[in-house]
């Protein structure tokens, strides 16, 4: 699983309907386009790796009456040099995973009160990761790569400046995202860990 603490996101919402850049309070309609930078910590094997990450967001906000905030998105997220867990196997072997990009399509929904909202969202992700055993010499070793499914969770706070007059609205965030996907190789690692027994 891997868990997202994003805690800058510089975005620009293009917003459905023309905006002028006294009235900033429409920025969380329409498109937008996020630039995201934060932490990543990737959890697997009973241990994690905590390392600095980096993505981008794309969605459309809509709007039901004038508080709730709705709208689908799609994310991308990466690792700085990707993340990789290792730890102990049977007889002196090692079990190494690793995560690599990570894809979504959630829905997001908040409550907005200009100049601030503050949103959660669900959906769907996938995570391309590689399963290594690497086991003592003489004995075989075990190699997979490929991606897996999961589900995504997060939320957070957004705030949009008005003392800025810009040609576009912008907005900063900061939000929490967890994501939960199977890992890719258990049956067959912990077959070959028995056969090593």
């Amino acid at each position: 699983m891997r868990i997202v603490l994003v805690f800058a996101a510089a975005a620009i919402a293009l917003a459905a309907q023309a905006v002028s850049a006294q009235d900033l309070t429409t920025s969380f309609r329409g498109f937008r386009v996020d630039g995201n930078i934060g932490g990543d910590r990737f959890q697997s094997e009973g241990t994690h790796n905590d390392k600095l990450g980096y993505g981008a967001t794309i969605g459309f906000d809509g709007m039901i009456g004038d508080r709730i905030v709705i709208g689908p998105e799609a994310s991308y997220w990466r690792p700085k040099n990707w993340s990789q867990n290792c730890s102990g196997g049977d007889r002196d072997g090692s079990i190494c995973h690793k995560s690599f990009e990570e894809w979504g399509a959630a829905v997001r929904a908040g409550h907005r009160h200009a100049p601030a909202a503050v949103v959660a969202k669900g959906g769907y992700v996938s995570n391309e990761q590689r399963k290594r055993f690497d086991a003592p010499a003489g004995e075989t070793s075990f190699y997979n790569h490929g991606c897996t499914d999961g589900y995504q969770i997060g939320g957070g706070v957004e705030h949009s400046p008005t003392n800025f007059k810009l040609p576009l609205p912008l907005y900063v965030n900061a939000q929490y995202v967890y994501s939960n996907y199977d890992r890719i190789g258990n049956e067959q690692v912990r077959f070959i860990a028995e056969q090593l027994r």
